[in-house]
């Protein structure tokens, strides 16, 4: 297990904002351990085209099955590869996302994805290298930089939730664009993935507040 990140810096830095400073003191320091040190990269990957465009009960309960057809629920490219298209079809996944989860294996096994390269390449560069997976794209791309390799520099922009977050936060009368998104965002844009982690919050906390 990899130890705890000390993000300490982002929130001094993202407490000058007079509109972020409230929210650090009411939800408390930032959790983004939500698969760091358990899963990699090719596993969260995988958890990610599963959880597309269908509910986080539906899609829980089919990653459930996928990886239970695997020794200690670990997929790895080659097992993937080696899985009948029926077994996984069985599993509950779509067809689609079958092709999606065998590409990806495909990818991994031939190293067009070296995992091995991350740590020196930028953010930038690494959703560049991801989104030539089909099923793939600049969201699931963000959600692995924030959530599996930390990486603080993340402002998600294409979720509806942190866009809706930013127009709350800031009082806007209608939801940001991607340009104003980093208008605001410029004072403490290296630090944007802890930021978003706040805006996530404020989000759920009003689904909280407005449920019968």
């Amino acid at each position: 297990m990899k130890s705890t990140p000390d993000f300490r810096a982002s929130l001094a830095i993202l407490k000058r904002d007079v509109r972020l400073a409230p929210l650090i003191k009411k939800f408390g320091p930032p959790d983004l351990s939500r698969y760091h040190g358990r899963i990699g990269v090719f596993e969260a990957l995988i958890r990610s085209i599963i959880y597309q465009q269908i509910s986080g009960k539906a899609a829980a309960l089919i990653h459930r099955r996928v990886v239970g057809l695997y020794p200690r629920n670990r997929p790895t490219p080659a097992l993937v590869l080696a899985t009948p298209r029926a077994k996984l079809r069985a599993a509950g996944l779509s067809a689609q996302k079958v092709a999606y989860i065998k590409d990806l294996a495909k990818r991994f096994a031939k190293k067009e994805i070296d995992t091995h390269r991350f740590p020196s390449m930028t953010s930038a560069e690494i959703v560049e290298h991801l989104v030539r997976i089909k099923g793939v794209g600049v969201w699931t791309a963000h959600m692995l930089l924030i959530f599996t390799l930390r990486r603080t520099d993340i402002l998600p922009a294409g979720d509806l939730a942190i866009r809706r977050g930013f127009q709350v936060v800031y009082n806007l009368k209608k939801e940001p664009t991607s340009a104003q998104m980093e208008k605001l965002a410029q004072n403490w844009r290296g630090h944007a993935s802890i930021a978003s982690w706040y805006f996530w919050r404020v989000v759920d906390d009003a689904k909280k507040k407005t449920a019968p």
